[in-house]
């Protein structure tokens, strides 16, 4: 979409007409919030968990100024303006601590942050019917991956790799445990049981990761938030991704061996279907 409208600061703009400071501090030191909302034809998916995560990062980030609820608005704006009221789109929501001579300290006093959002059309990659392939990757992130920071090198190397091996996402590994992927939660089905990391500061306190879990509350599937090993990935019944812009995907291969039978499970077959009633 390279003549869209996008937001910046409190103004719409073309895309080719928004310019940020080269002394912005996302640019100098990736010292920012993301967040990437789903629209299912013109209809946003969990507007609010989305902008209360990124509420909370900002404040464990101590970045003040930014109205997130009104992003809310922003977002919808969008979709209007750039014609995509009635179709699958993702938002992409940015704030940075702002503009300030350059410095490990944080600007004192305060500046204003940097407010950017941005929308396009959405389609998937990856089809659940026939699974994807994954591998594992040593997880090489800071120790608070639970804030959902722009600093995202090490997730790019790793999905990277994935990408070189033919597969489409990398399983981060941390002291033997299966935490999350680069851009996705994790869950492994064990002896019928649906286990994913626990949270902590380790993995992101994913949307469609809770998501997953209230369904299989309301649907009295068994399901446990304790540490995956990695060796039990070779005898689990399924392994499946959940994500924004993955939904819920299964897993047939990692590290080019079969999870199962090689093919989607049906218990993540059942999630996916319970999670698509709850989308627009």
């Amino acid at each position: 979409m390279t003549n869209a409208t996008v937001y910046l600061n409190g103004s719409y703009l073309a895309k080719g007409d928004a310019h940020l400071s080269p002394d912005d501090r996302g640019f100098l030191f990736a010292d920012g919030i993301y967040e990437v909302i789903r629209a299912y034809g013109g209809q946003f998916y969990a507007m609010q968990p989305h902008l209360e995560r990124m509420a909370n990062g900002l404040h464990s980030l101590r970045i003040d100024g930014a109205d997130v609820p009104g992003l809310a608005r922003v977002c919808a704006e969008l979709l209007r303006r750039n014609g995509l009221t009635q179709a699958d789109a993702l938002v992409y929501i940015q704030v940075t601590r702002g503009v300030a001579v350059r410095g490990h300290g944080f600007p004192d006093p305060p500046v204003p942050p940097t407010v950017y959002a941005t929308t396009m059309p959405f389609k998937a990659k990856g089809d659940p019917a026939e699974g994807v392939a994954v591998i594992t990757a040593p997880d090489h992130r800071w120790t608070r991956c639970d804030i959902k920071a722009v600093a995202l090198l090490p997730n790019c190397m790793a999905f990277q790799d994935a990408q070189d091996a033919g597969a489409q996402e990398a399983v981060l590994v941390r002291d033997g445990v299966a935490l999350e992927g680069t851009h996705t939660s994790f869950f492994a089905v064990l002896d019928g049981v649906v286990r994913t990391a626990p949270r902590s500061n380790y993995i992101l306190p994913s949307i469609t990761r809770q998501a997953v879990l209230d369904i299989c509350r309301e649907q009295d599937i068994p399901a446990a938030e304790t540490p995956v090993l990695l060796h039990e990935l070779w005898t689990a019944d399924e392994l499946f991704l959940a994500g924004t812009t993955m939904e819920i995907m299964p897993i047939v291969r990692v590290d080019g061996r079969s999870v199962g039978t090689g093919n989607p499970g049906p218990l993540a077959r059942r999630l996916l279907e319970h999670f698509h009633a709850r989308t627009p």
